[in-house]
């Protein structure tokens, strides 16, 4: 057996992985036993006769045992600031090491996401990252541990603050001249998506009353955003003049007046262009009041009388008397005549989050059975249980109620096993999940809390559940392939499943599943980063989408919509198409830094993200109203929303979707006496 991965198992060997991990594997059990493994060969504990003997180590090479048990930490755990055997002892003797950078450290030396602190959670555990929340009084300045001090101690050469955050590398550097400023001032490194900033600092007398410190602030933004007018902040170049105000200043909503009356505008009243600032109700043009901030809605013709052949509606303007149309119609060209506009092709998701249905001068949203339509008249929301989110959150599946916020821990594994991706099946009500440490595929039973591994010696970025068919799908990036077996399947010491797809795969990742139409799509984010799509025995393969992708990490189908979503790593983006490979749509969001798993619901888009340690949600129309819901001392991997009723309701479909194919491995396997892939 190879030393370094393989134990003996009798005349075979096993994966070490597969030691000790509560499953026989080995005829005679010896790999339950649980003793030293040394050198590819498992040697049995020795019992011992007498009441004054040590307890005998139990722990596999890559543990340390806790001193008078048989119980094993992995030894990152040892001086981890946290106590993990029960009378503390991997916590004993510890260096006192600094906080890595980007964290911080709390008084209880904790170490905690920089970002964390101030941000309504005790974090720290001591309360120490929200007690330094509280504004500092008059000039005082807070170092980033959290003390204030003067601002007439900043750069003067001593360390004031613990952290030394007085004393940047610019102290001491004066401004030549305005314009010549001093780039990338400040703590930690810049992300791609934030605005670069130029900072100028200047000693000033103490005594006539100046801040010691001044701080010249330039806003350069990346090329997918456009700065506000007041220097602060970028917004999406998406969201500029498309009827909200982004900008605390509302800047992206000034100079719009050439796009009234055109599609996508939020509003669907006749509008007249104000010569600066927004549109204007055309009800107050020549009202004899100022409207328009540079008065542009006021006099000139606005006392010649209308005569003229309009179709709806004549107002008078500056301009002379103009034809307007009822609200849900657009003028034509003839400048008299008005024209139905179809809200339901121009505005898309906005219009409506299922279907819509247009009608003269106006549009009606519907929802799918098991959906009732909001107040709004627009968002369809589940009737009947509370939509739960899976999250997978380091060695956890927890359970996040979508309107109640409430958290819950479903199952936990051993803490040196990490939970990746997940997924969960609608029938049996159970949760599947890969574990990369036994490099297993398992599972849990929500319902009695019964355990099964479904197949052991594989790794996977990414698994599926097609509930219809009962299989579980798989993708394997290194060797370029996707995998199939049975839900039902047990594992009995051989391996049992099938390659679906091998070859021309270039590192395929995230995947999901259409059991009604008996589909498959998946991203690969090799050389050429593409979108894929197959029927689920692996044939019918076809490019969905290959332009405009970087790394598409999370992917996400909306069923209702009949939508394929994903989440671009590199690009920074969320897209999103029709399952026809139309209707692309991309948001270029910069706050999207590393995607892992994504999940659709009513209006709402979930995604985790792991570098921030958070699982947040966004409008998935407009990309707007991100919210952080979840953030945990752990990586977030893998999302699922699993549906809250029977399965059956999932077979209607919104109008306008493809026909749906029978997923023929519903009934009596297929046929097959073991693993059915449907072909529909």
């Amino acid at each position: 057996c190879a030393a370094s991965r393989q134990a003996t198992c009798g005349a075979a060997c096993i994966p070490v992985p597969w030691l000790c991990d509560g499953e026989q594997q080995c005829p005679d059990g010896t790999d339950e036993q649980c003793g030293e493994w040394d050198g590819g060969k498992l040697t049995p504990i020795l019992s011992c006769g007498c009441e004054c003997c040590s307890v005998p180590s139990v722990c596999g090479a890559k543990k340390v045992q806790c001193p008078g048990t048989h119980h094993c930490i992995p030894h990152w755990e040892l001086c981890d600031r946290h106590q993990d055997c029960e009378d503390g002892w991997d916590e004993e003797g510890c260096p006192q090491q600094p906080c890595l950078p980007g964290q911080w450290q709390c008084r209880n030396r904790v170490c905690i996401m920089a970002e964390w602190k101030c941000n309504g959670i005790d974090d720290c555990g001591d309360s120490s990252d929200e007690d330094v929340c509280a504004p500092c009084p008059p000039g005082m300045l807070r170092c980033d541990e959290g003390k204030c001090i003067l601002e007439s101690l900043m750069c003067n050469d001593e360390d004031d603050c613990l952290d030394g955050t007085d004393e940047p590398s610019t102290c001491g550097e004066l401004c030549v001249a305005a314009g010549h400023c001093l780039s990338g001032w400040g703590w930690g490194e810049p992300q791609s998506h934030m605005p670069s900033l130029s900072f100028c600092s200047a000693r000033v007398d103490i005594r006539s009353g100046d801040l010691y410190w001044l701080a010249f602030l330039h806003l350069s933004c990346p090329r997918t955003h456009t700065p506000c007018r007041d220097g602060t902040e970028c917004v999406a170049q998406e969201y500029m003049c498309d009827g909200e105000k982004d900008c605390a200043d509302g800047s992206d909503e000034d100079g719009c007046a050439q796009l009234c009356d055109t599609p996508g505008r939020s509003s669907l009243t006749a509008s007249y262009p104000c010569g600066l600032g927004p549109c204007l109700n055309a009800s107050l043009v020549c009202d004899g009041q100022q409207d328009c901030t540079d008065g542009s809605d006021e006099a000139g013709n606005c006392s010649v009388p209308c005569q003229r052949s309009c179709a709806h509606l004549c107002y008078p303007s500056p301009q002379g008397p103009r034809c307007w149309c009822d609200p849900g119609y657009r003028l034509a060209e003839d400048g008299l005549s008005c024209i139905d506009i179809d809200e339901c092709t121009e505005q898309g998701e906005a219009a409506c989050t299922q279907t819509c249905l247009n009608v003269p001068g106006s549009f009606n949203c519907g929802c799918l059975p098991g959906y009732l339509l909001e107040p709004d008249g627009r968002v369809c929301k589940l009737t009947g249980p509370e939509p739960m989110l899976l999250v997978a959150m380091q060695s956890e599946v927890l359970s996040y109620g979508l309107r109640s916020g409430h958290e819950e821990v479903l199952l936990a594994a051993d803490k040196d096993r990490v939970v990746f991706s997940l997924d969960y099946d609608l029938v049996e009500k159970k949760v599947f999940w890969m574990d990369l440490a036994t490099e297993s595929i398992r599972w849990q039973d929500l319902n009695s809390g019964k355990k099964g591994t479904l197949v052991k010696g594989v790794r996977s970025d990414c698994i599926a559940v097609d509930w219809l068919g009962r299989n579980l799908y798989w993708t394997d990036g290194a060797a370029g392939q996707v995998l199939a077996t049975r839900l039902g399947a047990s594992w009995r010491g051989i391996p049992e499943y099938t390659v679906v797809m091998d070859g021309e795969l270039d590192q395929p990742h995230s995947l999901v599943l259409q059991p009604l139409a008996g589909l498959l799509y998946w991203s690969e984010v090799g050389s050429h980063p593409r979108l894929m799509e197959a029927t689920m025995d692996g044939s019918r393969r076809h490019v969905l989408l290959a332009q405009g992708l970087g790394w598409p990490t999370a992917l996400a189908l909306d069923l209702a919509t009949w939508r394929i979503f994903w989440l671009d790593e590199k690009l920074g983006s969320i897209g999103s198409a029709r399952l026809d490979g139309t209707g692309v749509k991309v948001l270029q969001l910069g706050w999207v830094q590393s995607p892992f798993a994504a999940a659709v619901c009513e209006g709402q888009l979930y995604w985790s993200e792991r570098k921030a340690w958070s699982v947040q949600r966004v409008d998935k129309a407009s990309g707007k109203n991100r919210t952080v819901i979840l953030k945990r001392h752990g990586q977030p991997h893998g999302l699922q929303v699993p549906y809250p009723r029977e399965p059956q309701t999932l077979l209607h479909q919104p109008a306008g979707a493809p026909t749906l194919r029978t997923n023929g491995c519903t009934k009596s396997n297929g046929g097959c006496a073991q693993l059915c892939l449907p072909n529909p």
